[in-house]
């Protein structure tokens, strides 16, 4: 079957086997941010944004994101980058694997609420398996992000 998709702004088409999962779509086409984990949609390693809601690769179709948008880390590089150094700054990058997902899925967190509460994040990541860190580096690297963020906008706010 053939589908047609916007992967990171870019136009794809391919023919692809029906049974195909979005993991493995996104990873054929240079998407190597996006991991395998557990393959029962409970580690968060293969987040993406299909439409700008993030959803679990490894659990979708390849032919469900015909005709729609998908994004992947390596189509957000600006937004991430200004974050990701927030959970490096942290220790929450042991290894590293986790990260991907961990930053698309923070990013979403991010959209949906701009300034969320602990218990909020500590909700909203549930799902991301990082079996190095215990969590508590990203858990303070967002909070350390977000406050930079209030302090920036604040300061973007005096000069104007």
């Amino acid at each position: 079957m053939n589908i047609t998709m916007t992967l990171n702004g870019k136009k794809i088409s391919a023919d692809i086997d029906a049974d195909m999962l979005l993991i493995d779509f996104v990873r054929d086409h240079g998407c190597y941010s996006v991991k395998r984990g557990c393959e029962t949609s409970n580690c968060g390693l293969c987040t993406v944004f299909l439409d700008e809601k993030p959803v679990l690769s490894c659990s979708v179709l390849a032919a469900r994101a015909d005709g729609r948008t998908v994004t992947t880390l390596e189509g957000l590089q600006e937004e991430a980058k200004e974050f990701g150094a927030f959970i490096a700054d942290q220790g929450a990058e042991q290894c590293g694997f986790c990260n991907p997902g961990f930053i698309m899925n923070a990013l979403a967190l991010f959209r949906e609420n701009e300034y969320p509460e602990e218990e909020e994040i500590r909700e909203y990541l549930a799902g991301n398996l990082c079996r190095c860190s215990g969590y508590e580096g990203q858990l303070r690297g967002i909070q350390a992000f977000l406050a930079w963020k209030k302090e920036k906008s604040g300061k973007e706010s005096e000069k104007s």
